[in-house]
């Protein structure tokens, strides 16, 4: 079997923030995404979507050019991007859909790239305990309304959450820069799909959402990895990465995986910022774990 992909699994650890808006049952609660369990515990957690647009939004402060968002094709339909993988890196490593509706009852169609870089999204490995941050708004006191009447302060509550958060990627490094989108059969270079996949790498290694961070600034980027150059694409530490008592890594959960696919990994690696987990023999350091993925990556594509 043929190396063609990279998983990483990953640590985030946040301890005062509220990351991710849900839908409001009452108007002056701000509620966090939450999903739950069948005991009925209430996972907090951030949507695969945010951690897309939040990649987005590192590559594009990274000065690469990101494909222009345009008007739907179809009326009603969602806007879109231009679709144009040899161009944009977003478009490329992220994928599109650009639905188009049949002329006189002709069946529609659609111009579609499948994302080779698959994202989990980022959940809570501790359940929401019903804390509130209390806040008011007084930027109306002293002032009047339309009709005369003093401005009341607004009350408001946010829900806030602390814990470690644990998410997941996939790197298709067989579909980068080729198939849906490029015509002909015709490709990037090998260069260019190194560079696009290590600048992912160094988005996700730097890994921050614009989403209420204004009063909640929070860093979710990872702080612990498991990582595998894999000959099959399979998550495969996806379930296995968990925290027990003194922030100590389940290690013996993530050598069972390691060696129930040992035919399929290439090769693996663990990283952890020793300011948060204690040291361990099993992992070095983050700088050392995504220097060994971006080995990786240049490896596939035989570049230097």
């Amino acid at each position: 079997m043929k190396k063609n992909s990279i998983t990483i699994t990953y640590l985030s650890k946040v301890s005062f923030a509220s990351l991710n808006g849900a839908d409001k049952e009452v108007d002056n609660i701000n509620p966090i995404k939450k999903v739950t369990l069948s005991n009925g515990e209430e996972l907090p957690y951030v949507s695969s979507q945010a951690i897309r647009r939040a990649l987005r939004d590192r590559l594009k402060e990274m000065e690469w050019k990101l494909s222009p968002i345009n008007e739907a094709s179809a009326s009603k339909g969602v806007p879109k991007t231009t679709c144009n993988p040899r161009e944009y890196i977003d478009d490329d490593l992220l994928g599109y859909m650009d639905a188009q509706k049949g002329k006189e009852g002709a069946q529609g169609t659609s111009k579609t790239r499948t994302s080779p870089i698959r994202v989990e999204s980022l959940l809570a490995l501790s359940s929401y305990k019903g804390d509130l941050d209390f806040g008011t708004n007084y930027m109306g006191k002293g002032l009047k309304d339309s009709k005369g009447k003093d401005i009341q302060p607004n009350i408001f509550e946010t829900e806030i959450h602390s814990g470690f958060y644990r998410g997941s990627i996939l790197i298709e490094l067989d579909r980068v820069g080729k198939n849906e989108g490029f015509e002909n059969g015709e490709e990037l270079s090998s260069e260019e799909k190194a560079k696009r996949v290590i600048a992912f790498i160094d988005a996700f290694q730097n890994l921050w959402s614009s989403g209420r961070q204004s009063r909640f600034l929070a860093d979710i980027s990872p702080k612990f990895i498991a990582a595998a150059y894999m000959k099959a694409k399979n998550p495969i530490f996806l379930e296995a990465v968990n925290v027990g008592e003194n922030n100590n890594i389940n290690i013996n959960q993530l050598l069972t995986v390691k060696e129930d696919y040992k035919n399929y990994i290439e090769e693996s690696i663990f990283a952890a910022q020793n300011s948060i987990f204690p040291k361990n023999d099993n992992y070095t350091n983050l700088y050392e774990g995504f220097t060994k993925i971006q080995s990786w990556i240049k490896n596939y594509y035989n570049v230097k």
